[in-house]
Parts: structure tokens; C-alpha cells; sequence
């Protein structure tokens, strides 16, 4: 049977600076990611869908410092897991949602403009 990959990666700006919460051996960082992707049109125009996604980072205390980079308006990626949860609610209604954790988010790079020529 093939092994079923659970993984993401993305780039995106910090939509509000993260919400930490510590608890006795490590700490949750909760944000938002902006992102988009544009698409041309029959016109031949660029028109771009955007959609904010929610992720959580956890790290050991001692490493929380990396959460600093994640202040609203920064170019960031992640690369990380999908989380499914599910809860029933007071009046039995069960919910469910799937978390995006990741593991490793660091500042984007700049693309290099790759012209000949040059």
C-alpha cells in the first residue's frame, strides 16, 4: 500500500501579529496567512482570489525567540501538517475543522530575476 503524504508548504503575509499562548514545556503561536493566486481571464487579464488560512506553530520554550517573525505584514512560508479535529458541542452537534501546523516557517527569499544576459 502507498504511503499517503500529509504535508503542505506556502507563502503568504502575516495577516495580524500571532497570538501566543505558553504553556509549562512549550508554547502555541496562532496566525493567519494571506494568500492568493491569479488567474487570467478570458480578456486576458489577471484576476487574483485571496483567502486567509489559519495555522499553528508550536515550539519547546526554550525556542520560542522564531515566533518574533510573526508580525503582521511579513512574507513568510510555512511547511507543515494537516491536523483534523472534531468536538461535539453542548447540544450534540459535532463539528469538525482540519488545523494547518507547521513545523518550519522562516522568512520568503527574494526571487532573483533570472534574465539572460546578465
Amino acid at each position: 500500500m502507498k504511503k499517503i503524504e500529509n504535508t503542505f508548504a506556502v507563502t503568504g503575509f502575516v495577516g495580524k501579529d500571532a497570538s501566543i499562548r505558553d504553556f509549562e514545556n512549550a508554547s502555541v503561536a496562532r496566525f493567519s496567512l494571506a494568500i492568493s493566486k491569479g488567474e487570467k481571464d478570458k480578456d486576458g487579464k489577471t484576476q487574483y482570489t485571496s483567502a486567509f488560512i489559519s495555522i499553528e506553530a508550536w515550539r519547546k520554550n526554550e525556542n520560542k525567540d522564531s515566533f518574533e517573525t510573526l508580525k503582521k505584514g511579513e512574507m513568510i512560508t510555512c511547511e507543515g501538517y494537516f491536523k483534523p479535529e472534531e468536538w461535539t458541542e453542548e447540544d450534540g452537534t459535532v463539528r469538525n475543522r482540519v488545523i494547518l501546523v507547521a513545523n518550519k516557517f522562516y522568512p520568503t527569499p527574494e526571487k532573483e530575476d533570472n534574465k539572460k544576459g546578465k
